[in-house]
């Protein structure tokens, strides 16, 4: 044996044998194990996977397959230390994963739940809660470890293109139901990855932009429903945001991701990044000491970067070992590291179950008229309708992007009012479906550079034009009119007011003929919303004798909106948003872009600084949504909270009382129509005067009651901590409450009061830590 191989014959046994004399990680010798990493190894566990990956096998280069395909991301292996891959894959609405695969006629189809603010409209925290067990479950059977979701962020604007994702425009909403979701979820065994935090209000610009915003409106809006879930339900990871808050990228910002997350609300899980990659204008170094644990999806540059600010004392190790330790503790808790036998064959059938009866609950009626002195709504002694708009026969499951899901079907209008026993006529459906086809297959010949991303989903095809000869040969054919407004948006898509918020000339035509010729003949118009996100409505509402919002609602989505409209489900879903009657009347349209942050464009086409696109100031402070309108008497389409039944409720007993945790309110729900039904008791608060100027009221806790039948009442318990009841007072960083008296409320949306009463409470102050301080003076918005 020549002495080169001798050589090389020694060094692998030696490296045997120190791997032989390696601990091998376990949820008890993380220390040790720790102790054990080389710095290499440890830069590596800060860094995930990438598309391809590299894995740890003593080579910061080496490289390993995808675990599961079409999974977001994973986490680093390294095999000496017993240390395994995990994987990430992305999932609001469900998990989202290659539906095929190579080698295998096996299909890897998810199921389709209804988007964020279909489940928040149920109000049904339990209901949410068991859609989270579906989605954990789908997770874990996939071989996935973590879900990246639920999206937490605020409805700030109606244009945001992402708030399909999202809850609400209120905080306490977000929280109660995401905390829902993340327990739902965590419950199967795997972990959630709350996202972006935070203050992700816009799409466009979203990597850079800087949101400029108060220290009182991100405690008490934007990072509340975030603390809420923390608090409650122990979310195992979170994930950083793209944009900038007043100054500082959320990645890289030691307050937020310490000092706010970890210090004040006692966080102990993972913060990972979004997908960003490395930032030029961002050291790995800073990201590292702030407090993001994982940067994601990760590439070798970075796991150099952090080796090599080490060693030239740019980035002090106990921050590595620090974050590595995390990284440890989140990997022993995980499906892949306990070797879990995934099946690759979640219930599928049991989870359309599910997400049909969730999104009946979450469906929002806004219009039930009458015509020929009944109520239009529910359907009765209607056998074939004449359904109108491309979105009837291509009815859209959820949003683009990243949120999508790859399901294995979606039922539209025409198979769900079939299946409900209507009908539609021959030869509107038949114009309708040869359309859809012809506009598919001309989107995939589409060289669109979006195309690829577009395909994370349903995009949403030309409307077609409805002449008047076609809606007068159809109206004798039908004994009611549907038409199906649909509307689309994504993930780095901001939506413009014409076209997009506002109808269009062509819906505008549509509705106008088709009520004109029907309403001629004595029959209903009834519009279908099939959106993830509010739209204008004011303009066209009077048009036509039903409105029920859709919204996205999953796959089962046709056979949902079915049950409602024949009164098979009675809604019992409400708005947990404003419907404004124009986009600028929301303040915050003065400061909200419409340009798409479109991937590979250059920095040099972002040298400007425009208002709004590279930074956003938030002017109108605490006086998001309901907040603004509530308080500044302003008028709008229809009001947070708001929804009908086909029943009748009345709310009567409500009391208020103080206990030690803060106010015990309840109230008797009584169903007084002829309908069984579910009701919403939501309990607003007004505060007494103080240091800070304060909303009108502002929502504290909610309630549904289960279904009840007529006649029959259910007495609801709620509580509201005390901390609840505060304001945050940005010179003493602390949340103060006022002594003196609370007016609690209860009704079935912000404008429809039905009790009150009130509660005197002695003064509170929690001390915080004294962060995220906006770098520029702001113009408040103030009464």
């Amino acid at each position: 044996m020549n002495k080169k191989l001798s050589t090389m014959v020694l060094s692998l046994c030696m490296a045997s044998a120190a791997s032989a004399q390696a601990p091998q990680l376990n949820a008890h010798n993380i220390d040790q194990v720790l102790q054990a990493m080389t710095l290499e190894e440890k830069a590596q566990m800060l860094v995930g996977g990438g598309n391809d990956g590299f894995v740890g096998s003593g080579s910061m280069l080496g490289h390993q397959k995808k675990l599961v395909a079409g999974a977001a991301g994973i986490t680093v292996a390294i095999p000496r230390l017993g240390i395994l891959a995990t994987v990430v894959c992305d999932g609001p609405a469900g998990v989202h994963i290659d539906a095929h695969r190579q080698g295998t006629t096996q299909t890897f189809f998810a199921t389709g739940f209804p988007v964020g603010t279909c489940l928040a409209c149920t109000w049904n925290t339990d209901l949410v809660e068991q859609v989270g067990r579906c989605e954990g479950n789908e997770t874990l059977e996939y071989g996935c470890d973590v879900i990246l979701g639920p999206g937490m962020n605020l409805h700030r604007n109606p244009l945001c293109g992402r708030n399909f994702e999202y809850y609400s425009e209120d905080p306490i909403v977000t929280g109660m139901i995401g905390t829902a979701m993340v327990r739902g979820i965590q419950s199967q065994g795997v972990g959630v990855s709350m996202k972006h935090f935070a203050v992700n209000s816009q799409e466009s610009d979203r990597t850079r932009v800087d949101e400029r915003v108060s220290q009182r409106a991100l405690r008490e809006l934007y990072l509340r429903g975030f603390e809420m879930a923390v608090r409650e339900a122990k979310p195992w990871t979170i994930m950083s945001s793209y944009n900038k808050i007043n100054g500082v990228y959320a990645q890289g910002n030691h307050d937020l991701l310490t000092k706010v997350l970890r210090d004040d609300w006692g966080f102990n899980g993972i913060v990972m990044t979004d997908w960003i990659g490395k930032r030029a204008d961002l050291p790995v170094a800073e990201e590292v000491h702030a407090g993001n644990d994982l940067l994601m999806p990760g590439y070798p540059a970075q796991a150099e970067d952090i080796v090599k600010a080490v060693k030239e004392g740019k980035l002090d190790i106990k921050d590595v070992d620090r974050n590595v330790r995390r990284m440890l503790e989140y990997i022993v808790k995980t499906p892949r590291f306990r070797k879990y036998a995934f099946s690759n064959k979640p219930d599928l059938k049991a989870h359309a179950q599910v997400t049909r009866q969730t999104s009946t609950e979450g469906m929002v009626l806004l219009k039930n008229g009458d015509i020929n002195g009944k109520a239009v709504l529910p359907m009765e002694g209607i056998k074939r309708v004449a359904l109108f708009g491309v979105n009837s026969y291509d009815f859209m499951s959820g949003g683009l992007g990243s949120g999508c899901v790859n399901v294995p079907y979606v039922v539209d209008m025409v198979d769900g009012l079939k299946n409900a026993g209507v009908s539609t006529t021959p030869q509107l459906t038949d114009i309708y479906t040869k359309y859809v086809a012809y506009a598919k297959s001309k989107l995939k010949a589409d060289k669109n550079p979006w195309m690829w991303f577009l395909d994370q989903g349903q995009p949403k095809l030309d409307e077609i034009d409805i002449t008047q000869r076609c809606v007068e040969h159809e109206a004798p054919e039908a004994d009611a009119a549907i038409i199906t407004i649909g509307r689309q948006a994504g993930e780095g898509m901001d939506r413009n007011i014409e076209g997009e918020f506002n109808l269009t000339e062509q819906e505008k035509q549509m509705i106008s003929r088709v009520s004109s010729v029907f309403h001629q003949q004595g029959k209903p118009v009834i519009v279908v919303i099939n959106s993830g996100s509010v739209m204008e409505t004011a303009s066209w509402r009077s048009l036509v004798d039903g409105i029920l919002v859709a919204w996205q609602p999953g796959e089962e989505g046709g056979n949902a909106v079915a049950d409602v409209l024949t009164g098979k489900a009675n809604p019992s879903g409400h708005l947990t948003m404003t419907w404004p009657i124009t986009a600028t009347d929301v303040p915050s349209t003065a400061n909200f872009p419409s340009q798409p942050d479109y991937y590979g464009l250059t920095d040099a086409l972002y040298d400007h600084r425009v208002k709004g696109v590279n930074y956003t100031d938030h002017d109108e402070d605490i006086y998001v949504g309901y907040r603004y309108f509530d308080s500044f008497g302003k008028p709008v389409a229809y009001p947070f909270g708001y929804g009908l039944s086909y029943t009748t409720f009345s709310m009567s007993g409500f009391s208020a009382k103080a206990d030690k945790q803060g106010v015990t309110v309840k109230v008797t729900v009584k169903n007084t129509g002829s309908r069984a039904g579910k009701q919403v008791a939501q309990v607003y608060v007004t505060a007494p005067k103080g240091g800070e100027e304060k909303p009108v009221k502002e929502l504290k806790t909610f309630a549904k009651t289960r279904m009840l039948k007529p006649g029959e009442s259910q007495t609801l318990t709620m509580s509201v901590p005390r901390r609840l009841l505060t304001s945050f007072d940005e010179a003493g960083s602390q949340w103060k409450g006022e002594a003196g008296d609370y007016t609690f409320m209860v009704g079935d949306n912000v404008e429809h009061i039905l009790g009150k009463a009130t509660v005197k409470l002695g003064a509170y102050t929690e001390k915080v830590s004294e962060a995220l301080k906006p770098q520029v003076k702001l113009s408040l918005l103030r009464k």
